[in-house]
């Protein structure tokens, strides 16, 4: 797998270079920054890029929409400290298929882009205990057993992980969401997220 690892802290970027290359058949490059991403996803196409968020000259949510215009293929994780509602948001929103914090173990971060890497959405358990707002959200087109199932998938959960914290089985939670895209004409789990986060 390729990797790119952006982030303005160069220990940062050459620890994380280390502690992916450790994996067999995992190569990483580093950017500095925003626009150095663009510039090295156009030449190396990465299947997966870890993005810090806060960044000079070009920032981690502005770099994500130009690379996922451009690459819509190419999976971006943001990497970083920050927690707020608003920062998540504006990720998911401009592409990012996961948000997880620097303070992830190493094996955690390694599973969570293989999950991304596969398709999935992921995101920290920090980060899912921030965004509380994802509870309060509501889309009146839904039953309230569709709306919990929606909240689930934007916090990252597989099928596995939403039938038994919802105590349903697997099939239940595949039907339903096969309901849920239908009445909210998407195509994807990941446009699902993507329309929950801008609208939570």
């Amino acid at each position: 797998m390729k990797l790119l690892v952006v982030d303005d802290d160069g220990l940062i970027r050459d620890s994380l270079k280390m502690m992916l290359e450790l994996e067999p058949d995992w190569t990483a490059h580093t950017a500095k920054d925003g626009n150095e991403a663009i510039h090295l996803c156009e030449k190396e196409h990465p299947d997966v890029v870890l993005m810090d968020i806060r960044m000079p000259d070009c920032d981690g949510v502005e770099a994500t929409r130009i690379i996922k215009e451009k690459m819509p293929d190419i999976k971006i994780v943001m990497l970083t400290t920050f927690t707020d509602d608003g920062y998540i948001a504006s990720a998911i929103e401009a592409g990012a298929e996961g948000y997880l914090l620097k303070s992830t173990p190493a094996d955690g971060i390694i599973e969570r882009i293989r999950a991304v890497e596969k398709g999935a959405m992921v995101f920290d358990k920090g980060v899912r205990i921030s965004a509380k707002k994802t509870t309060e959200t509501s889309f009146d087109e839904l039953t309230e057993r569709e709306n919990e199932i929606l909240s689930l998938i934007a916090k990252g959960l597989s099928n596995s992980e939403i039938a038994s914290q919802l105590f349903l089985s697997q099939g239940t939670v595949r039907n339903a969401i096969s309901v849920i895209l239908e009445k909210l004409d998407l195509r994807d789990r990941t446009q699902l997220a993507i329309h929950y986060w801008k609208n939570a």
